[in-house]
């Protein structure tokens, strides 16, 4: 059976494309325009704000990843009876037409998609499209700085988290491949603000580090659009980064960003917190059942 509906993505994707379109045409690339003024001075709750709270360390060895350390592609972490494939496309693609599965509107079987990396509009018909889903921060970049060192239920989070995830043309996802910002950029010039401010959005939110030569790609992309807000993270997980692997970027002491050791466990919530630790997810080192007092999964986070 199909059934049609307008797409709730026409709000979602005009809101991220226009807060990019006033006034952010952030060159990148080592092209920008901006000010210079850097993130010091940026206003608050900005993005170019936050870019100061990432830490800034090599790049660690791509030795040991694969795409299954993040859990099986396009799970159900929402609960909701759809993948997160169709989840993103239900959000981003307008004009949707569904096929009931599980017994509802889940899978996605055409639509409209206004591409935010070239700003083209793209028609997407399941089994012979050109849409993909792209990580806003690349799973291979996420496990190079701090997602090597999570647990298996965190690299989940990441991978199915909506904040990184954006329905764009296939092949120009393919083209950025697991770029970060000093390396690639959305075509779009227009897209590249809120594009920036994305990346830094999940980096932050999961506690990522950047390299010296991304900061700097970051900071001038955001100085050309300063006003550019931090998008909505929802709430911070726990940071997990390992130590500093003394990449080929060069890094930092070893100590910033360090992860609890496997079989680290705490007395307590004051003890988590005092050694940096919290909040604790289900799955982090150090996370125990009796931490956590509501049995959300999150302990030590009040």
């Amino acid at each position: 059976m199909l059934t049609t509906r307008a797409g709730t993505a026409a709000a979602a994707v005009a809101v991220l494309l226009g807060a990019g379109l006033a006034g952010c045409t952030g060159e990148g690339l080592g092209s920008g325009t901006g000010s210079g003024a850097g993130s010091d001075g940026a206003p608050k709750g900005s993005a170019l704000k936050a870019v100061g709270d990432l830490a800034v360390k090599g790049r660690a060895p791509k030795t040991g990843y694969a795409r299954d350390e993040f859990g099986a592609a396009w799970a159900d972490t929402d609960h909701n009876g759809c993948g997160t494939r169709d989840d993103i496309l239900r959000r981003d693609l307008t004009g949707t037409s569904f096929r009931a599965d599980r017994g509802g509107d889940c899978v996605v079987v055409s639509g409209t998609l206004a591409d935010p990396y070239t700003g083209r509009r793209i028609d997407f018909t399941r089994g012979r499209s050109t849409v993909d889903i792209d990580h806003v921060v690349a799973l291979s970049d996420a496990w190079q700085k701090g997602a090597k060192y999570w647990s298996r239920d965190k690299r989940r989070q990441i991978a199915n988290d909506p904040l990184n995830l954006l329905a764009v043309d296939g092949p120009t996802n393919r083209g950025k491949g697991d770029g970060d910002a000093a390396t690639w950029l959305p075509p779009d010039k227009a897209f590249r603000c809120p594009y920036v401010a994305r990346q830094v959005a999940v980096k932050k939110k999961y506690g990522l580090w950047v390299t010296e030569a991304e900061k700097a790609a970051m900071v001038k992309v955001l100085d050309t659009c300063p006003d550019e807000p931090l998008p909505d993270a929802g709430k911070p997980v726990a940071s997990g980064g390992g130590p500093d692997s003394g990449g080929e970027d060069g890094g930092g002491d070893g100590k910033e960003g360090t992860a609890p050791a496997p079989d680290a466990t705490y007395a307590n919530c004051a003890a988590a917190r005092e050694a940096g630790a919290a909040p604790l997810h289900r799955g982090d080192p150090g996370y125990s059942r009796s931490l956590d007092r509501d049995g959300d999964g999150v302990a030590c986070d009040t």
